[in-house]
């Protein structure tokens, strides 16, 4: 948690800040305030046979992604941690239905920030992941004000509207989010 800070959305003084992922994000209404941090600092701890260094290195010629040093970190294949890569995989599908929506890249950060949210609290296990997405996104609408029903968003992807509902009420209840009624 960052002090000082306040959302400009909510007013909320509650804003992670993750320098792993290099962003600062409300966790009240999940907006993103930065997501480009990069943080310079480096630490070392005694490990029995030397030091070691705990952080990210990011090389100037890289495409953005970071190496770990250290321990604790699952690694996947490909050299990237687990929750990166559902998160990259989220990014896709979430930017993808709100396309179809014809939503600006506001509602696809806010709609992100709401699935990060459920991924930390393990929200997302046991359900479908097309359910989840579609379920951030009419979250980021009904917050946001616009005038997509949850029936358009189950059209668009094919779910039944019943499911997609329950996924919704789920994570809305979860999260604590302060849903605005459906307006005139």
């Amino acid at each position: 948690m960052s002090s000082g800070v306040k959302c400009r959305n909510c007013g909320s003084t509650d804003i992670e800040e993750d320098n792993a992922r290099g962003d600062r994000v409300c966790t009240n209404c999940g907006s993103v305030l930065e997501d480009s941090l990069i943080v310079s600092e480096i630490q070392f701890e005694d490990a029995g046979h030397g030091a070691a260094a705990i952080g990210q290195f990011v090389s100037a010629d890289s495409s953005g992604g970071a190496t770990n040093y250290g321990y604790g970190k699952f690694q996947v294949g490909s050299g990237a941690e687990s929750r990166e890569v559902t998160i990259k995989k989220a990014k896709k599908e979430i930017t993808h239905l709100c396309q179809q929506l014809q939503l600006t890249q506001h509602y696809i950060d806010t709609a992100l920030n709401f699935f990060r949210m459920a991924l930390i609290r393990h929200l997302t296990r046991g359900r479908k992941s097309t359910h989840i997405y579609a379920a951030c996104v009419y979250i980021t609408c009904r917050t946001e004000g616009t005038s997509h029903l949850l029936i358009d968003i189950s059209d668009v992807q094919q779910i039944c509207s019943y499911e997609l509902g329950r996924t919704y009420l789920k994570l809305s209840n979860a999260l604590c989010i302060n849903i605005p009624s459906v307006g005139k």
